[in-house]
């Protein structure tokens, strides 16, 4: 059962826990790859960017997924906040 009152995991996350650590890749070593600047991957991680199109397609061509499993990240986490927020008006 999916808990009711937690946010979706953030799309950084999953880079990080689901793909990064288990294929023993840097950060660094993942933006040089992509060649976009390190602090697109360290800032997604942190939880301090979202997920945008332009990376979701970097990301699901470097790891094999698909851009629409990267957004659809992202835009279950960004409808739990605004029906959160909804929710306390």
């Amino acid at each position: 059962m999916i808990p009711k009152y937690r946010l979706p995991i953030h799309p950084g996350e999953v880079l990080l826990e689901e793909f990064i650590i288990p294929k023993k890749l840097s950060q660094v070593e993942l933006a040089r790859r992509i060649k976009v600047p390190i602090q697109r991957i360290n800032t997604l991680i942190n939880g301090k960017r979202d997920m945008t199109p332009e990376t979701a397609v970097l990301l699901s061509r470097f790891f094999k997924t698909t851009p629409e499993f990267w957004m659809n990240l992202q835009t279950q986490r960004d409808l739990a906040i605004v029906q959160q927020r909804m929710a306390l008006n």
